[in-house]
């Protein structure tokens, strides 16, 4: 069962715990607010969530999202802005539920120490979840280097396959899932991931890549695969785990 389901059916389960919780505090005399009933509403979430084994962030989620649902009513947002943002994070974060994969953004230090691992000739370099393009737009400006970024989600594809057009850059960008890619075409992988896409990361990368070629993980390693090297792009920041195959 995907995370994400499993902890919708967590929030449903701890409703009914939240109903007999509100009821038995104020058969008690004890004051009840919409607000106190979200942070009974989390709790629980987060207790079953714990119970269940999902990964920790999950248990922030669910303790946070009544909590969310509860501050958005106060503000009592106008329906059509309502809908603007759902339609705008839809769109962003599009593949999130399949994948398992949010969107996360990388920054120039990093782009720089993955442009120093590249070797001094000619290198084909892939983005997979290349956001809005920012690596693979910084690599294509150095000479004899061909970089892609793949991508899922509509509107950061759109937005990086605009800023190549407008800089006129020899960027390439493809929508799509990079599980359909042949890491044997490319000297580079580069990979901004989750913990959760990790493991079939490591696998694909195993069966089709090169003798020679890198494999670069911004943030999240690999379990019981230790890198071969490991930079750090920033001063107490991430690390980028490099596998040489």
């Amino acid at each position: 069962m995907k995370p994400a389901v499993a902890a919708l059916l967590l929030q449903a389960a701890a409703f009914p715990l939240t109903l007999a919780a509100t009821w038995l505090l104020a058969s008690s005399g004890v004051p009840m607010s919409y607000l106190g009933v979200a942070l009974l509403q989390g709790v629980f979430a987060a207790a079953l969530t714990w119970w269940r084994g999902l990964a920790g962030w999950w248990r922030a989620i669910q303790f946070l999202f009544p909590l969310a649902l509860y501050g958005a009513s106060r503000l009592a947002i106008p329906p059509p802005v309502f809908l603007a943002v759902f339609l705008f994070l839809l769109l962003l974060y599009w593949s999130t539920y399949r994948t398992q994969v949010p969107y996360y953004p990388s920054n120039r230090r990093v782009w720089e120490a993955v442009a120093r691992l590249l070797p001094q000739e000619q290198a084909r370099v892939i983005d997979i979840g290349s956001g809005l393009g920012g690596l693979v737009l910084e690599l294509a400006r150095r000479p004899g280097v061909e970089a892609t970024g793949i991508e899922l989600a509509p509107l950061p594809w759109l937005v990086s396959s605009l800023r190549a057009r407008l800089a006129k850059s020899r960027a390439r960008f493809i929508r799509g899932d990079y599980h359909r890619l042949d890491f044997a075409d490319y000297d580079l992988v580069f990979a901004y991931l989750s913990p959760a896409a990790m493991d079939a990361l490591w696998r694909k990368a195993a069966r089709e890549m090169r003798p020679g070629a890198l494999l670069v993980s911004y943030e999240f390693g690999i379990d019981d695969r230790s890198p071969n090297r490991t930079v750090y792009p920033t001063d107490g920041g991430p690390a980028l785990h490099i596998w040489h195959f």
